[in-house]
């Protein structure tokens, strides 16, 4: 029911065996740390702008453009033809396919994004897996750690699926959009092919090629006291 490949493509991505033989497709946020520490191998092949901040433990493939005033502090695997944007902070254990957008005031911590993926403004992905061609709109934030910082269950119909992590952000599946300004909050699974209106705040799993709408009740008032010139 939440294997990998009921969300990801495993071919758009050049890490498949993070995936290998987990029950669940979240299992893999668990062994991305100890497959960078064996298989990273620390470059620089791309185009720096200025003088963005890159440790020791990271890769940047081949042309990827880092901008300064980003902060590469790694372990980090960034794949080819990647824009990694002013303001940018990669923290610990990520890794990024090629063709991903990693933008201006985006955070990144202990995630999969697969290739094409999109995250270009003002943004939060902590302990997630972002499939191809993911898109969050500006403002849109994942969050991964419950209020009370106990264990992260995955909710569902069928009773609750404990995850053993205690932060776990979301798992967005392939081609999925997630409109502005809206909150995903831990253990939230989307499928592919979905979208989440602005605005929307969601937990839970939301099955393949499915849409969340929020409903607002506007008033467009006169002001009659507005000054006059």
């Amino acid at each position: 029911m939440f294997a990998p490949a009921d969300f990801l493509d495993l071919e758009r991505t050049a890490h498949p065996k993070l995936f290998e033989n987990q029950n669940y497709v979240w299992d893999a946020l668990k062994q991305i740390a100890s497959y960078l520490q064996f298989r990273l191998k620390p470059a620089v092949l791309g185009e720096l702008l200025g003088k963005p901040f890159i440790s020791n433990h990271v890769f940047i493939g081949r042309g990827t453009v880092v901008e300064q005033g980003a902060v590469l502090k790694g372990p980090a695997w960034i794949g080819e033809n990647c824009q990694i944007r002013s303001g940018c902070y990669v923290r610990e254990n990520v890794i990024a396919g090629d063709g991903v957008v990693m933008g201006n005031s985006c955070e990144f911590k202990n995630c999969i994004l697969f290739d094409e993926a999109q995250v270009p403004h003002f943004n939060y992905v902590g302990d997630s897996i972002l499939g191809h061609h993911v898109h969050l709109g500006a403002g849109v934030i994942l969050s991964n750690v419950k209020l009370d910082h106990g264990e992260i269950a995955v909710v569902t119909p069928d009773g609750n699926i404990p995850t053993g992590l205690r932060k776990f952000g979301a798992i967005v599946g392939d081609r999925t959009e997630i409109g502005c300004h809206a909150v995903i909050n831990p253990g939230s699974v989307l499928g592919r092919d979905c979208m989440i209106y602005p605005g929307v705040n969601f937990r839970g799993v939301l099955p393949y090629g499915n849409m969340v709408k929020l409903r607002q009740e506007l008033q467009v008032l006169e002001k009659r006291d507005w000054p006059r010139t």
